[in-house]
């Protein structure tokens, strides 16, 4: 359970940075649109979006709540389905930033990693004693 706590906690911080660093890009100063250089529309409004996905998961995870295994994997999924998205885009010509491609393989491979540890952790025992 305690490996579940750490999962939860970083999916929380992790949501918290998506919404800010997202929310900057997308309704902050221009200088902040400017240091993003060449974003991917639709990766960019994904990843915001799923910020407070990622910390309702994180929640559910630290709670060792169901939801919160199913969000993970959920997200593990979708991530992969934007991430051939993206290459698509690319491959069509959509200028994009290196940092880009880096953050998608850190996401998919951080919920990847949470669903499989989430699905592989086994319930505490809770027996009641008289």
């Amino acid at each position: 359970m305690t490996r579940n706590r750490l999962i939860g906690a970083v999916a929380i911080a992790f949501g918290a940075l998506t919404l800010w660093s997202g929310g900057m890009v997308l309704f902050g100063p221009d200088a902040a649109r400017v240091a993003a250089g060449r974003f991917v529309p639709f990766v960019l409004w994904f990843n915001f979006l799923s910020g407070a996905v990622y910390i309702a998961a994180g929640i559910g995870i630290f709670q060792g709540r169901r939801f919160g295994k199913m969000l993970a994997s959920a997200l593990a999924v979708a991530l992969a389905v934007l991430f051939a998205s993206f290459l698509v885009s690319i491959a069509g010509g959509q200028e994009w930033e290196l940092r880009t491609m880096v953050a998608l393989v850190i996401r998919f491979a951080f919920w990847f990693l949470a669903a499989w540890a989430c699905v592989t952790t086994r319930p505490e025992n809770r027996s009641v004693q008289s």
